[in-house]
């Protein structure tokens, strides 16, 4: 609630200074924070806002994604909507292990090591090992 109020704080400054761009992307944020407060209302308001703003400007790629976080229903997207299992993938992914390494340690196949990483990408809303990996410094996994 505190981030929310910073970012609403933040918005009015973007506009305020005339800044599309900026104050488009602060959109996405109070979006996200107002969906991870399960005010889903707000959130698709802000998302639409910013996808407006960002066409409207030519920033094609933003609106997309834009327009992808609108579609993807809210995702358990925190540490606790991982399994044991995959809480340690996760942390060895993290480490720099690839998935042979990690099936070799866990003595697990890499087939299901590779399962466990999809399924991390896809609770988590990931896209990347790079981004499991910041994820997990964030959360203090490691």
């Amino acid at each position: 609630r505190a981030a929310l109020a910073a970012l609403r704080k933040s918005l009015i400054a973007w506009l305020d200074l005339e800044a599309p761009y900026e104050a488009a992307r602060t959109r996405v944020l109070v979006g996200l924070a107002s969906r991870a407060l399960e005010d889903h209302e707000a959130a698709g308001q802000e998302l639409e806002a910013a996808r407006e703003e960002f066409e409207k400007i030519g920033a094609a790629p933003s609106a997309h994604r834009v327009l992808e976080l609108k579609r993807k229903p809210a995702r358990g997207s925190s540490v606790t909507s991982l399994s044991p299992r995959e809480i340690e993938v996760l942390k060895l992914v993290a480490s720099g292990k690839t998935n042979r390494g990690i099936a070799g340690e866990l003595r697990i196949s890499e087939k299901t090591v590779a399962r466990h990483v999809s399924n991390i990408f896809n609770k988590l809303d990931l896209s990347s090992r790079a981004a499991a990996t910041a994820y997990a410094y964030r959360q203090r996994i490691l």
